[in-house]
């Protein structure tokens, strides 16, 4: 078997780090000396990670990333260039704001509870609440009205974790945030990825421009099947993984998949 390696961008709920050169010129053409909206703060820090692991000779085979890090991943395959990365995060951390704003809701994380089991309930429950990460085998994610996330909890089994984040991001609550974002993708141009990319709305490997643009549209309102990206890594054969992330939150999912054949490596770990 062939060593395949592959980089992963993590999403909310991580740490925007410091950033330089190329991405910090970026930043600062779209915000000025100004503070980066969260979203963009963390998309600038996972692409100078990025920029780091290739400078120290990390030449993935193939990439993905988690909600928000498929903005990232999708420049590190070649497709989306930097300047229209760091605008189009920046109006998706608004447009997100925004729908949050209006119609307050939560995510919380359901830790060893049975993902087609937390589909079910869900599938059942009144108001606005739905499955909006399946991460992997042990870890769920639901995205909702708060109302109606309360009512879900209590029947579903395992431990739960609010997350940080400022509203109930891939649930039908971003629905206007999601159309305008169509609009602002239909005017990129993408080029043809130059290493493919694993959309993580199907676990599908994206090769063409088309594909990566539809992956972005779909993703604001599609679950984050993440456990179907590391399926999809380990039929490719990927043997090494690494985070370009500052907290290592996709490195310890993948414990859940027990793959003793895959290896996962932190951006700090693989640069020091």
């Amino acid at each position: 078997m062939a060593h395949m390696q592959a980089v992963v961008f993590p999403g909310q709920g991580t740490a925007g780090g410091e950033v330089s050169g190329r991405v910090a010129e970026a930043l600062r053409r779209r915000v000025g000396d100004g503070e980066p909206p969260y979203q963009l703060s963390i998309f600038a820090s996972s692409v100078d990670l990025f920029y780091g692991l290739r400078d120290a000779g990390v030449e993935p085979d193939v990439v993905a990333g988690h909600s928000l890090g498929e903005y990232a991943a999708a420049h590190a395959a070649g497709s989306l260039g930097l300047e229209d990365g760091v605008r189009l995060v920046a109006e998706r951390d608004r447009l997100m704001t925004e729908a949050s704003e209006k119609t307050p809701g939560g995510m919380v994380a359901v830790i060893g509870a049975d993902p087609e089991e937390v589909e079910r309930v869900v599938g059942e429950a009144e108001g606005i609440v739905v499955a909006a990460n399946f991460n992997t085998p042990r870890q769920t994610v639901l995205s909702g009205e708060k109302g109606a996330l309360e009512g879900v909890l209590g029947e579903i089994k395992g431990r739960k974790v609010p997350l940080g984040v400022a509203g109930a991001f891939h649930s039908p609550l971003m629905e206007g945030a999601a159309a305008r974002m169509e609009k602002l993708l239909a005017e990129v141009e993408f080029a043809e990825p130059e290493v493919p990319m694993v959309g993580a709305a199907r676990g599908e490997v994206l090769r063409t421009a088309r594909g990566v643009r539809a992956a972005l549209r779909e993703q604001m309102l599609s679950p984050v099947r993440w456990a179907a990206v590391m399926g999809q890594f380990f039929e490719m054969g990927v043997d090494e993984i690494f985070e370009a992330g500052e907290d290592g939150t996709l490195t310890r999912m993948l414990r859940d998949f027990k793959r003793k054949d895959v290896k996962g490596v932190t951006v700090k770990e693989a640069l020091s």
